[in-house]
């Protein structure tokens, strides 16, 4: 199956940046948000992503021109009925994305293969809400989607090879780097990094070295372009639990075990990037 229209499901910086990466490659995209005005702001952050890129020399203005033209904004499900793919990327709540699934099955063609951007929940448990689980898998991609090569795709137990091999194919069509991964929680990436995350909080939070210490020492000591508990404010810390605590449930490993500072920041509204104060403060 080859894949030329997509459709994106959430209004978040995800939802607009696999946007922008799938028009750019050439894809007909509708954006559905739950309101036509949120749904119109994400167009207005990827005219504004696409105009930086003009401005910078790397985008040419007739391209831009071209990739906006392929980018249609909506408040109605039935606008994705006739994609070829959709991919969701709203909360990191299973039952908000079960309920997401029960209707794109009601509303999609037989033929339009479902995907989430989950970055750690049980894809098999969206694919069984639906009457096409052959036809449900991950599509990962990872935050700011334009510049990250990564995608992962999950194969659920329910997935048929032409679902993964079309939707590998459609990352690679991006520019993308596609991997294959099972449907465990946290796939590759998240199940390896999440683990030094937590432990960096947990050094904070024993008082074995301070903030900048120990993202110095990993930037420096590692070569890692960010340190950990900046990266954390990155990622938003509600999201950072969230990952911990599934992890937690699949595996019971205590390296999944969030730590209770990030808890109590989590609970005090202190999110990170998003809320203007983290580990580190954004406000001014």
């Amino acid at each position: 199956m080859t894949i030329k229209k997509v459709g994106i499901l959430g209004s978040g910086i995800m939802g607009a940046g696999i946007a922008e990466v799938a028009a750019k490659a050439g894809h007909e995209v509708v954006l559905r948000s739950r309101q036509q005005d949120t749904a119109d702001a994400m167009v207005a952050t990827l005219e504004k992503s696409l105009a930086r890129q003009v401005d910078k020399g790397r985008l040419e203005a007739a391209d831009r021109d071209a990739t906006l033209e392929r980018v249609t904004a909506t408040s109605q499900m039935h606008a994705l009925a006739h994609c070829d793919l959709v991919v969701e990327s709203v909360v990191e709540d299973l039952e908000v994305k079960q309920h997401l699934f029960a209707e794109l099955h009601d509303v999609c063609s037989e033929y339009t293969i479902l995907a989430t951007n989950t970055s750690t929940l049980p894809v098999i448990e969206m694919a069984m809400v639906t009457d096409r689980p052959e036809k449900v898998c991950g599509v990962h991609f990872f935050n700011p989607a334009p510049a990250m090569s990564l995608v992962e795709i999950v194969r659920p137990l329910t997935a048929s090879d032409e679902t993964i091999e079309s939707v590998k194919a459609f990352a690679s069509a991006c520019g993308k780097d596609p991997v294959e991964v099972k449907d465990r929680a946290g796939f590759i990436v998240n199940a390896l990094l999440f683990p030094y995350l937590n432990n960096a909080v947990r050094m904070l939070e024993n008082g074995t070295a301070s903030r900048d210490d120990i993202d110095t020492a990993m930037k420096g000591g590692c070569n890692f372009p960010m340190g950990p508990l900046a990266l954390l404010d990155l990622v938003g810390l509600d999201t950072s639990l969230s990952i911990l605590d599934a992890l937690y449930e699949e595996f019971r490993d205590p390296n999944y075990a969030a730590m209770p500072l990030l808890r109590r920041m989590v609970a005090a509204g202190q999110l990170g990037r998003k809320s203007g104060a983290g580990f580190y403060d954004y406000s001014r």
